[in-house]
């Protein structure tokens, strides 16, 4: 016997809030990441590397 099945209930599943909060989780800690770099990359310049002089030429 065949089941009949409205096509709202057939549906794989909805993201809603959960999936929402997921993705905007995950781009504020990539936000976070960069900006940890960007500090880092900062920090560790020298002279040498501020001037754009290369070794050997």
């Amino acid at each position: 016997m065949t089941k009949i099945i409205p096509q709202d209930k057939a549906r794989q599943g909805r993201w809603g809030w959960h999936g929402l909060r997921i993705l905007i989780a995950a781009l504020l800690l990539a936000i976070a990441a960069w900006g940890i770099a960007e500090i880092y990359g900062q920090m560790v310049k020298t002279p040498a590397t501020e001037q754009g002089s290369a070794p050997g030429g």
